[in-house]
């Protein structure tokens, strides 16, 4: 664990407007990070769900819709990111209206989706990575997909959403998916989506608001308690989002495990022991209340920078980032380092 002690200190200083040491106090922007939530917006999505990409956003969708890679290198530079790894957001491929639910047309649509994202790694070596896209909740399909992009895309990892329609990731049908990627030792980014239990229960606000945040706090106990987690020790599962609301209720979770003995084969060791070794980056999240939450629960070496570009600029992420009044090795840890150690290639 790379500092915790010294950042809780830190923050609760700053909080009491005590002067910092300078080994603490803010620092200047990091150079060269690497960003694990960048999305990318394949053309072919576009046109297959443009009008859902719209509805599914409570920002201007001018930057999404008019998305290039260029555009995204510009910002790259300006905000300090030297890689980024590049992955699909919502709506999930499979369940666009216009696709109708068929199958061929789904499968081709994420093939061409992830043809383009790994031509763009080729084009621009060492700028871009690449979670590519599976069409679950079709099983079977998810895991020619998965193979194509690990073996011939020679993908970073494979993107899921929290949610697809009501089924959730920790659901015992896509246990056969965990399982080959597991054997592979995988990396998984799991990303948050609109739930269709609830996404427009309060009129007016948008699911990103809070029912992103609650969809990712939804997929991680789904998994926990399905016996993913347990099951498949060799996936590094990434959440976005600083965990959503898990960091504030982990107690909860976890006291409802102790209670719930039906569950003690799929949480064997405990539900807080199971989520620290859970990653999550930071994106939107770069304040003091939801980084001491994050880390005072989870190591900062499993802590990574993340943006939710073009939906959030990065300078959102990253402003807050450098504010924060941190010392220089977890700094640089969750910047960047990090990642490297999960992709030594980005070194």
């Amino acid at each position: 664990m790379i500092g915790r002690a010294s950042f809780l200190a830190a923050t609760a200083a700053a909080a009491a407007g005590i002067a910092l040491p300078a080994a603490t106090r803010a620092q200047a922007p990091v150079a060269r990070r690497i960003d694990v939530h960048n999305h990318v917006i394949p053309p072919p999505f576009l046109a297959a769900g443009r009008p859902e990409i719209i509805a599914g956003s409570d920002v201007d969708p001018a930057p999404i819709l008019t998305w290039s890679p260029e555009g995204a290198l510009a910002e790259m530079e300006r905000t300090g990111v030297q890689t980024a790894l590049l992955s699909m957001g919502t709506p999930a491929i499979s369940l666009l209206a216009s696709l109708g639910g068929n199958r061929d047309r789904i499968r081709t649509t994420t093939r061409a989706c992830n043809e383009y994202t790994a031509s763009l790694v080729r084009q621009y070596p060492g700028r871009f990575g690449n979670f590519a896209a599976v069409p679950l909740p079709d099983v079977a399909a998810s895991l020619a997909e998965a193979a194509y992009a690990l073996d011939t895309l020679e993908a970073d990892g494979i993107g899921i959403l929290s949610s697809y329609g009501d089924t959730y990731p920790g659901d015992p049908s896509f246990m056969p998916f965990y399982a080959e990627l597991n054997r592979r030792k995988a990396i998984v980014f799991v990303h948050p989506t609109s739930p269709a239990c609830c996404a427009g229960s309060l009129p007016g606000i948008a699911a990103s608001l809070d029912e992103f945040m609650f969809e990712i706090t939804r997929a991680i106990t789904s998994m926990l308690f399905g016996g993913v987690f347990s099951k498949n020790p060799d996936i590094t599962f990434i959440f976005t989002h600083a965990g959503g609301t898990v960091m504030p209720i982990a107690a909860r979770i976890a006291a409802f495990a102790a209670r719930h003995h039906e569950f003690d084969a799929d949480v064997p060791g405990g539900a807080i022991p199971a989520l620290k070794k859970l990653y999550y980056d930071i994106a939107n999240s770069t304040n003091p209340a939801s980084m001491s939450a994050l880390m005072n629960l989870v190591p900062t070496d499993h802590i990574l920078f993340g943006s939710d570009t073009p939906y959030v600029p990065i300078a959102v992420t990253a402003g807050g980032f450098d504010k924060l009044t941190i010392p220089d090795d977890v700094r640089t840890a969750i910047a960047r380092n990090n990642a490297v150690r999960l992709w030594p290639r980005f070194a």
